[in-house]
């Protein structure tokens, strides 16, 4: 009998996903992972670990699994705490649900469930795991999006690897979310129709600028207000003399000063905004809402512009480093000079954007059919053939 480590997150899914795994006739363990001590900055009540263990020990003893509290509050904190800092205090905004399921579910978590003899870990994503062959005639594990397509969570597992892959299975990933609740109701789970948690991965919701200030201070500066005309790409009918200097051209950011705009209110850090940011600007008397479209850490300031659709939000084409390249598909990475054709998001729930991959010397460049509003470095951006994440990476 193939023995399984199941993540109980005390939620609804990951329950359901333990109940179809014993049904299928694994030997199945359930592990609850605290990754937080700290309280002070969650919303009060709002996802307390504590209740989340509770409820995920009392699935526990309904199915009849052995079950267990881990502690990896040390890790994540070394693995996601202290990346996040860095990153915002670099004017960068990360995702920490990526980082969380490549540095803590999928390799600390995984570790430990090995230990314990299992032959898999499984979560309750919704997204789903292929096996084929490539041309060697090895296998290749596949990354597929979920069945749901209102829940489809693949983006949040875009940096894993074939050798996480090969452990790991997603018991819930061809079901919708209202037959996951069903079921949860049927066999009389405690988390039937518990709330799906909001917050950053198994800690709840926070309070991001509280959360931020632990390390990074406040700092007064100016919100700059940049009308529709500045900062714009300098040619109207731009002519390249190859297509990496047209790529070079559309992924430039467009880069503002003081002078460009004029200063319309005050911050506390830079390093606490992102683009396309709305909330927290505190600025009235504007025609059309104010949204961050840039930030600049090194001087302290933020620019923004009326409305979604202000010129500044949007852009074409972006860039990944080499550093931050990640294929879960290695063998269809793209050599340099090589382009590729996908289908792209840079945030979750996003829908599927035409875009080519083109591998230069360095990096790639994701070129967009369309352009794309908010582009942010930091964050996450995967690439798609069908059903099937091949590839992900950081946007410069």
């Amino acid at each position: 009998m193939k023995k399984v480590v199941v993540g109980l997150s005390g939620g609804v899914d990951s329950s359901v996903a333990a109940y179809l795994l014993k049904e299928q006739g694994y030997e199945v363990i359930g592990l609850f992972m605290k990754n937080w001590h700290d309280d002070s900055v969650t919303i009060s009540q709002e996802c307390p670990w504590l209740e989340d263990s509770n409820d995920a020990l009392m699935v526990a003893e309904k199915l009849g699994i052995p079950f267990q509290t881990v502690d990896l509050s040390a890790e994540y904190k070394e693995r996601i705490v202290d990346y996040m800092f860095r990153e915002y205090e670099r004017g960068r905004t990360p995702n920490p649900d990526v980082l969380c399921n490549r540095e803590i579910k999928f390799d600390v978590f995984l570790k430990i469930a090995l230990q314990l003899g299992a032959d898999f870990v499984a979560t309750g994503h919704y997204c789903r795991k292929g096996t084929q062959l490539n041309a060697r005639g090895e296998t290749v594990y596949q990354l597929l999006a979920g069945k749901d397509p209102n829940k489809d969570q693949s983006y949040f597992l875009c940096q894993l690897s074939q050798e996480q892959l090969s452990r790991t299975l997603f018991p819930i990933g061809d079901l919708t979310k209202p037959q996951v609740r069903e079921i949860a109701a049927a066999h009389n789970l405690v988390t039937a129709e518990k709330k799906d948690s909001q917050g950053l991965c198994f800690i709840g919701k926070v309070r991001l600028p509280d959360f931020l200030q632990q390390q990074l201070k406040p700092k007064k500066g100016v919100i700059v207000e940049v009308p529709s005309t500045a900062g714009q790409y300098d040619l109207k009918n731009p002519r390249f003399a190859n297509k990496r200097e047209e790529l070079e051209y559309f992924a430039h950011k467009p880069s503002y000063s003081p002078a460009d705009g004029k200063v319309v209110g005050e911050h506390i850090g830079a390093h606490y905004f992102t683009i396309g940011q709305r909330k927290g600007l505190d600025v009235g008397g504007t025609k059309e809402p104010l949204f961050v479209i840039e930030t600049d850490v090194d001087n302290n300031v933020i620019y923004t512009g009326q409305g979604k659709s202000h010129p500044g939000l949007f852009r074409r084409t972006l860039f990944v480093s080499d550093d931050e390249l990640h294929w879960v598909r290695p063998d269809l990475a793209l050599q340099v000079d090589e382009a590729m054709p996908v289908m792209a998001r840079i945030r979750y729930r996003q829908p599927l954007q035409k875009a080519t991959l083109y591998k230069i010397d360095g990096g790639l460049y994701v070129d967009f059919e369309e352009k794309q509003s908010a582009i942010t470095e930091g964050q996450f951006v995967a690439w798609y053939r069908g059903e099937e994440l091949l590839g992900s990476g950081v946007i410069s």
